[in-house]
């Protein structure tokens, strides 16, 4: 008689194979992807409907820069705040009301509140923090503390 016994998986030590990290890498990346039909499948269904503005997020040496697309709104329904490293974007885009008594045919536009929370890449000094909305899209401009920006540091030979 065979017996069969199961073993649980175990992460093997990353340093003895540099290349599985590449492959952990990899199945993350899939699973973001296989995320997304999902959220393409709750926009079809009101009950499942929450809007998620789109971001942008980029760094370079002085700032980190925050896009974000908020179309339809008014500079005074956008929120935003930072917090321990974190910046929240939150609003409510209201519906308009120009078509009373028509039929609807097709409704796509979200409407109602979302907020939107991002852990910073660098740490920014809150003091000197800009904020500007235009032609719907809002930009975040966050300077970098001065302990995270890049250091140049002089070699000398002796």
């Amino acid at each position: 008689m065979i017996m069969n016994s199961l073993t649980r998986w175990q992460r093997p030590d990353l340093a003895a194979w540099p290349t599985f990290g590449k492959l952990f890498g990899l199945r993350d990346e899939l699973d973001r992807l296989f995320e997304s039909p999902f959220s393409e499948l709750a926009r079809g269904s009101q009950l499942l409907s929450v809007w998620n503005p789109a971001l942008d997020v980029y760094e370079d040496k002085d700032n980190v820069v925050v896009t974000a697309e908020l179309p339809g709104m008014k500079k005074e329904d956008i929120d935003v705040s930072l917090h321990d490293g974190s910046l929240s974007i939150s609003g409510e885009r209201k519906r308009e009301e120009k078509f009373e008594g028509a039929e609807t045919y097709r409704e796509e536009r979200f409407v109602g509140r979302f907020q939107r929370t991002i852990s910073l890449p660098s740490a920014v000094d809150g003091a000197k923090v800009k904020a500007q909305y235009k032609d719907g899209i809002l930009t975040i401009t966050l300077p970098k503390a001065e302990e995270a920006k890049p250091k140049q540091i002089e070699v000398n030979v002796n």
